[in-house]
């Protein structure tokens, strides 16, 4: 299963992480220097959640990211997942 919200479509990017070596001059040093730039993943925070949608009297299965709940409380459950197309 892939790793994307149902609701906001969140996925996984890449960036970069910066590798620094030296001593800070605060501290004795020369500086701190920029050696290399090392590829990395932001991955959103997802759940597995069941949702109880009342208009339908059951519950829907979704994999959801933490922003996406939000989402979904503030604007219900039936109107969140209608506009998603999940339901």
């Amino acid at each position: 299963m892939s790793r994307v919200c149902s609701i906001t479509g969140a996925r996984v990017s890449t960036g970069r992480r910066i590798h620094r070596s030296g001593l800070a001059k605060k501290k004795g040093g020369v500086g701190r220097h920029v050696t290399k730039t090392v590829k990395r993943q932001f991955k959103p925070n997802l759940r597995d959640k069941r949702i109880w949608v009342p208009e339908l009297g059951r519950y829907v299965r979704v994999r959801i990211s933490a922003r996406g709940l939000k989402t979904v409380n503030k604007n219900g459950a039936y109107k969140t997942l209608k506009e998603a197309g999940l339901i």
